[in-house]
């Protein structure tokens, strides 16, 4: 695989719940503003996601969320292998060529049927980022850019709001690849690499 023909493809999975996140805002003086909440902060949704880096090309955002309907009851609050694997063949088939993986060292991320997954395919390469890093990965800075845009200081109705605000948070920042680059940027890292000239 030419690594020029391949798309750098960072991963993260973020945990969504009716308690909305706090921003500043305005009131008059004395009056703080309150917004109630019917909801628990138990968390409802996950989504992961992927940003996609490629010279001369626009980059992209690509996103999967689930809802856990079970997650009182003790049910998974997270992705499945089989989600990942599902997420890495739609983002094969929109990209239309090979990817080269970056994710956390989340334990789905080591499972053994999905390491097998990724062996068995000549158009993924994975890579694993360092221990408690975060800042090098872009996909935080689109959650920052979601909570603040959509979700901060919003009351939702039900679940089914929740996830419709996501998602239209998601499809507005997927029309902006300059926003997906900021995030690149903020990382500190470049998809240009030094060469050695020759003598």
């Amino acid at each position: 695989m030419a690594a020029l023909d391949a798309w750098l493809c960072f991963e993260d999975e973020a945990g969504f719940s009716m308690t909305p996140p706090t921003a500043r805002t305005w009131a008059r003086r004395g009056r703080t503003p309150v917004i109630r909440v019917r909801g628990r902060s138990q968390r409802r949704f996950s989504i992961a996601a992927l940003t996609c880096y490629k010279h001369g090309e626009r980059s992209w955002l690509i996103y999967r969320p689930k809802r856990h309907p079970d997650h009182k009851r003790g049910g998974r609050r997270s992705f499945t292998w089989t989600d990942y694997r599902d997420l890495l063949i739609a983002a094969h088939q929109q990209l239309r060529a090979p990817i080269v993986l970056v994710w956390d060292n989340l334990n789905v991320h080591k499972d053994r049927r999905l390491r097998e997954f990724i062996d068995t395919h000549d158009w993924i390469t994975c890579y694993f980022l360092p221990a408690y890093a975060p800042d090098l990965n872009p996909v935080e800075g689109i959650w920052s850019l979601l909570r603040r845009s959509s979700q901060a200081n919003t009351a939702f109705t039900d679940p089914d709001h929740l996830i419709s605000t996501l998602r239209h948070g998601l499809r507005q920042i997927q029309y902006r690849s300059n926003l997906i680059n900021g995030c690149l940027t903020e990382t500190g890292l470049t998809l240009t690499t030094s060469r050695r000239k020759g003598q």
